[in-house]
């Protein structure tokens, strides 16, 4: 059957209406199609038959990686040997063996509290915040609730829960101890009131409670420890206190000795005291460990509070002591640290974090036996340390979890799903040279669960950028995350010295090294990176180390603009003939790094000293080159907004606001660095006039009125600008616009986002006078200050910070404040997305955003102070923000392909750039590589944000690269010498047919062009109300699509080239600045961003990895016997109490204890683990996983019937047995022998 080609019929009709045709570059292609895909007027082309459909997408989170964040409670389960740590944002993360890690959230987002394992049951309770207790059922990869209960006239303060007891003790604000059924999680009527704990003749409340254990001697006895001092020894069944202890000091926890007659109590003075139930009227041994002893005899003095204390024993040394606090304050400057009290030596194991808690790991569950410990674990505020016990140097395990993401903070990610198999070997065996000795030869104890590969094989990398300058690379391969490499960028510069920043320029004053862009070629190894302060380095990978000078290169990349109604226009040729550029480019490589005296104007410096000395590399990624852009006229460097590297050409391109630079990194030389304007020649839509920097103009104001926006609007800059129009609407009368701009910003409420092109760079403030400070000065009217003569005043600015106004990838338009319905454009956002300082030139105080890691900055948008159009006028530029190196078609008459430079600018424009490169590889080291422009010009709404090209199949055409190979290989042959490229991939290596498509995307739209036609074949208008953060062309199931995460949280993919809408789901709203800055797609349906400063959140959006993610997490619960108890022997069961005989049913059960109040707390059902279900299924395998769960929890319900069965069965054969005896014994005696 024929295929009916329904956009055939579209061209035919397009062709006929007006506007409906895309040729001069497709500047009419969003106007004709808006809102959706269309077909415009080109060559007749068979259909490509796209195989994505909406059916292979969907949408869930799989794995988050690193240290928890805001940790608050810690529990151990010795049996299953698994870790769990709650956080004060409600989440829980259950850590076992590498790769067993599990992520679980309270709905409630309150804080936990405490966490308490039901030992080898395969279940963990936690108390929340909100006075809410919930059980989890950890015998499902995904953990769900099976039961809460929230209290509602009392706080939760502390909980127990009794080995091998399904009743559990809960201590309360109030003082009163109330026990709640595990199974049922519903209330006993028995409580343990607060009055009634006390003596009577005791005036004062006790406090809450702050801890609850049973006595290991005796399970019917509960020591019950109150905040101001007070330790009742409360009897179960007598209900009654067996006795009390009073001390002066505040109890802040408590730690019995193992044979249940002593127990120590750690105070809020510092103090260790130790009890003994026989004398409880005062302790018979109190210490301060830490408190220096005083001559004249008298206590030591008060030390700091000791938290927590612990108190194990051992069968063949003496106990342990360990403890968290206590330190002396007159040591006000020393970290926090946990102490080892062994025997008589004292160690003491300072951290780096504040310590949250810690517990220590024993060979044996029951509270009675000896303890034996082995190790403690550490929970510090953004650390997780395991000390091992067993050796006497008290050295840490080596942690094999990732929880050091955050070492420094992370500044930009980047995501590699199946790239080249070989790399993830070779970074680890790189990066294992570099790591840290000392460590336990023991293995990791936490050690539970299971975990297998699963189906999914091809590797993944995770790169991830600092504020210290590092980059880490990590293996992400089946959905683990282990570290392979760290590389640190600040290596090839001077270190700063103390108050060496303004004389060396810097323009950051804090993380001068911050990654802020990074660029990688899996298959030829070249990593580039982009720094905060306005620099590019290249690094090539080497297998070997060597010693050598780094190479640098300084760029001048500064332009300014005249103003479009200047009489005197200027005429610049409409491009620099490339040849003639070089020359003096090269020079400025060569230029002398003179500091400007004090009171001169700052030139040609740039902002950090690159090492002149020789410098040894260790092997791994080695510095090839640094380009640096210097100081221009005063004007600091404006940092970098967009990076490209091609191995295969040899080049790298870098964008700013203020121009694009490309350099040749074989050769060490600029090729090209021009102002954006530059770029376009006599193709510019807004014939904006070049001008000296020198000159300047001065008009009056009524003339400029007169004039009026309409006249810096020809048509075709009407036709460009519809992307702004959706967004603004320009008042008839714009004096009245910019007087009402000119006040101060608080004052403008409600007030709308403007957009203004390029071609608006007049200096506007002349329309009200020059206003100096948006909150303050009234505008005069009449003369204005030349821009020149401004920006110098502002230059010599006393108390004026070392960074000015930092510009965005869609600068264009004025930053008023943000809207109720979310960022209308990224200019508000893209400060922070590339963490930039943001300073305005009518201000002389500055707000800064730096790299350090505090919540008020790394949660909140920043956007400018200033809503006067004058700081906005003078500071805005056309940005580069999107560059893509590519074999393609540059020009209409093109037959062939060739080297191109995609550049696309934060105006929505697309410039396409020819790269001339010589002919053989021989003549690549010294002939010039030639850069000219094609005339060509590309429009889209909105700042451009990726680029890529398809075959005439559909397929998508790789950038050529060089295969990698050694730069410092000893074998110097010539096979090894000559360079091996591959120009296209392996897909489309048969005739790659007569023509591509070019696919762009810019934040509000998409568009699909034809080349060498330029023809619009397509456009979707992805949003009108919000923006895109991140696109991305990846591949997905041997296919390719479009994907792209908004502002307002909606994740998209799009089909290619028609695109089609695939996905939408509103799924990850965008509520602080770090998820848009570290957001990003990858191939195979995979992404990721940083949910909080200390973790990753990695998800899919392939919905055949949604069906297999229940087979590729890993097993929290696995089978494993309670290890039985040690016999206590005759006389120990004779004399050791009745804690065999305590039946906690028949004591706190509804038939003895009664029902509790109803109003006192509220059991609310949990999902009973089909919530876990929920991500990851759909259709018949969520069915069938729904299934399997209910025949597990239906087996676990008869597995245990089956115990109990057997055990009545055997207590029967063991009660008919002695039955038996005793009738034999007595059988043949007569009635006297008894």
């Amino acid at each position: 059957m024929k295929k009916f080609n329904f956009r055939k019929v579209l061209d035919g009709l397009t062709a006929s209406s007006p506007g409906g045709s895309a040729g001069g570059g497709g500047a009419g292609g969003g106007s004709a199609h808006p809102g959706g895909t269309a077909g415009a007027a080109g060559t007749p082309r068979e259909e490509i038959q796209e195989t994505l459909t909406s059916d292979y997408f969907q949408i869930c989170k799989t794995v988050r990686h690193g240290f928890p964040y805001l940790p608050t409670a810690l529990a151990f389960d010795p049996v299953q040997k698994i870790l769990a740590i709650g956080t004060r944002t409600g989440a829980i993360r259950i850590l076992g063996r590498p790769g067993v890690d599990c992520y679980c959230q309270h709905e409630s987002g309150a804080a936990v509290l405490q966490l308490q394992f039901l030992i080898n049951e395969g279940a963990l309770v936690s108390a929340c915040a909100d006075d809410t207790l919930h059980l989890w059922n950890l015998r499902q990869k995904r953990p769900a609730i099976l039961h809460s209960l929230k209290f509602n006239r009392e706080r939760i303060t502390y909980c127990h829960l009794p080995f091998q007891s399904k009743w559990l003790y809960v201590g309360t604000e109030r003082g009163n101890t109330h026990i709640v059924n595990i199974e049922s999680f519903i209330l006993s009527g028995y409580v343990i009131m607060w009055n009634k704990a006390i003596e009577l003749s005791t005036k004062t409340h006790p406090g809450p409670v702050v801890h609850l254990s049973d006595s290991p001697r005796d399970e019917g006895k509960l020591l019950i420890g109150y905040e101001n001092g007070t330790v009742v020894f409360w009897d179960l069944r007598s209900k009654r206190a067996d006795l009390r202890a009073y001390y002066d000091e505040a109890i802040h926890s408590v730690a019995w000795h193992h044979e249940g007659k002593q127990f120590m109590c750690s105070h809020s003075d510092g103090s260790l005291t130790l009890w003994n139930l026989k004398s409880p009227n005062r302790p018979f041994q109190t210490t301060i460990p830490h408190g220096k002893i005083q001559r004249d005899g008298k206590k030591p003095e008060s030390c700091k509070p000791i938290l927590k204390v612990e108190y194990k024993t051992c069968k063949n040394s003496e106990p342990f002591v360990i403890f968290s606090g206590g330190l002396s304050y007159d040591k006000a400057c020393r970290r926090p640290s946990l102490t080892i009290m062994h025997g008589k030596a004292i160690t003491v194991l300072e951290m780096d974090h504040p310590i949250v808690d810690f517990l220590t790991l024993c060979e044996t569950p029951y509270p009675n036996e000896f303890q034996e410990p082995y190790a403690v674990v550490v929970l510090l505020e953004k650390d997780l340390i395991v000390v091992d016990l067993t050796q006497s140097n008290f050295p840490i395990f080596e942690n094999p979890y990732p929880i050091d993401i955050h070492e420094s903070p992370v500044t930009c990610t980047e995501y590699f799903a199946d790239c080249p198999p070989d790399l993830i070997p070779v970074l680890y065996s790189v990066g294992a040279k570099h790591k840290k000795q000392g460590y336990s030869n023991k293995e990791w104890p936490i050690s539970g669960g299971a975990w297998n590969l699963g189906a999914q094989t091809y590797p993944e990398i995770i790169i991830t950028g600092h504020a210290d300058g590092s980059v880490k690379f990590w293996d992400a391969s089946a959905i683990t995350l282990q570290m392979l490499y760290k590389l640190k960028t600040s290596k090839v510069f001077e270190k700063q010295k103390s108050g060496e920043g303004k004389a060396t320029a810097e323009i950051v004053e804090e993380d001068p090294f911050a990654v802020q862009m990074m660029y990688w070629c899996p298959e030829s190894r070249i990593f580039c990176v982009a720094g905060v302060s306005a620099y590019v380095v290249i690094y090539r990978f080497s297998k070997h180390e060597v010693n050598t000078e780094i190479a640098s290169l300084e760029v001048r990349l500064q332009y300014e603009v005249e103003d479009i109604i200047t009489p005197e226009p200027e005429i610049i040729p409409q491009f620099p003939d490339a040849s003639s550029q070089l020359p003096s480019l090269k020079s400025l490589s060569g230029s002398t790094n003179t500091v400007a005296c004090e009171g001169m104007m700052k030139d040609s410096i740039p902002c950090l000293s690159v090492k002149t000395r020789p410098v040894r590399m260790p092997p791994g990624y080695q510095a090839d080159l640094v380009i640096q852009l210097v100081w221009v006229d005063g004007e600091p460097p404006q940092q970098i907004t967009s990076l490209a590297v091609n191995s295969a050409y040899g080049l790298v391109a870098f964008g700013n606001c203020n121009g694009l630079a490309v350099v040749d990194f074989m050769q060490k030389t600029v090729l090209l660095s021009m102002g954006t304007l530059e770029l376009y020649g006599s193709s510019d839509p807004y014939q904006r006039q070049p001008r000296s920097p020198r000159k300047s103009k001065q008009f009056a104001a009524d003339n400029f009125c007169m004039r009026g926006l309409s006249n810096f609007y020809p048509d075709l800059t009407k036709r460009i600008r519809t992307s702004y129009q959706s967004l603004t609407e320009l008042s008839d009368s714009p004096v009245s616009l910019e007087l009402e701009r000119c006040k101060s910003p608080t004052s403008v409420k409600g007030s709308r986002k403007l957009s203004l092109p390029t071609d608006l760079k007049t200096d506007l403030d002349h329309v009200n006078g020059h206003c100096t400070s948006p909150t303050s000065q009234s505008c005069s009217s009449g003369k204005r200050l030349s821009s020149a003569d401004v920006s110098k005043a502002n230059r010599r600015g006393p108390g004026r910070p070392p960074f000015r106004k930092a510009q965005s990838a869609a600068c264009m338009e004025i930053s008023l404040p943000v809207t109720t319905e979310g960022y209308i454009s990224r200019r508000a956002m893209l400060q922070q997305l590339h963490g930039i300082s943001s300073f305005s030139h009518d201000e002389r105080h500055c707000t800064a955003h730096t790299w350090m890691n505090k919540e008020n900055r790394e949660n909140s948008f920043s956007r400018s102070r200033s809503s006067s159009v004058s700081s906005i006028d003078r500071d805005s530029k056309e940005a580069i923000t999107a560059l893509y190196f590519m074999e393609s078609f540059a020009r209409k008459n093109d037959s062939a392909v060739s080297p191109c430079l995609w550049v696309g600018t934060g105006l929505g424009m697309v410039l396409i750039l020819s790269l001339n490169l010589p002919a053989s590889d021989d003549l690549r080291q010294s002939e010039p590589v030639m850069v000219s422009p094609s005339g060509t010009v590309l429009t889209l709404k909105g700042a451009v944000l990726t680029f890529a090209c398809l075959d005439c199949t559909g397929t998508l055409i790789h950038p050529p690269y060089e295969v990698w190979r050694d730069p410092h290989s000893a074998d110097d042959g010539e096979k090894t010498r000559k360079r091996k490229l591959v120009m296209h991939s392996p897909s489309s290596s048969q005739d790659m047919g007569d023509h591509q498509f070019a696919v762009i995307c810019s934040e509000k739209q998409a568009k699909v062009f034809s080349l060498p036609s330029q023809t619009c074949l397509y456009v979707h208008n992805i949003t009108e109300t919000s923006f895109l953060l991140q696109a991305d062309v990846v591949t997905l199931c041997n296919s390719v699509c479009l994907a792209c995460f908004c502002a307002n949280g909606h994740i998209m993919t799009l089909s290619l080239p028609s695109l089609r809408p695939l996905l939408d789901i509103n799924y990850l709203p965008v509520t602080d600045m770090r998820i848009a800055r570290t957001f990003c797609f990858s191939n195979e349906g995979q992404a990721l961003y940083l949910s909080s400063p200390t973790e990753i959140q990695r998800l899919t959006y392939s919905q055949e990895m949604c069906d297999n993610l229940q087979d590729m997490l890993g097993d929290l619960f696995t089978p494993v016997e309670t290890p039985e108890a040690q016999n206590r022997g005759f006389l120990k069961g004779l004399f050791g109490g009745s804690g065999q005989a305590f039946d906690r049913e028949e004591l706190f059960g509804e038939a003895t204890a009664g029902k509790a109040s109803r109003s006192l707390a509220q059991h609310i059902p949990g999902s009973g683990g089909i919530e876990g279900v929920r991500g990851a299924a759909g259709g018949v395998i969520g069915d069938l996983t729904r299934a399997r769960i209910a025949l597990d929890e239906r087996g676990q319900k008869l597995g245990e019937l089956d115990e109990r069965t057997a055990s009545m069965m055997a207590s029967a054969e063991a009660f008919s047995k002695h039955a038996h005896e005793v009738m034999l014994k007595y059988k043949d005696k007569k009635w006297y022998q008894f």
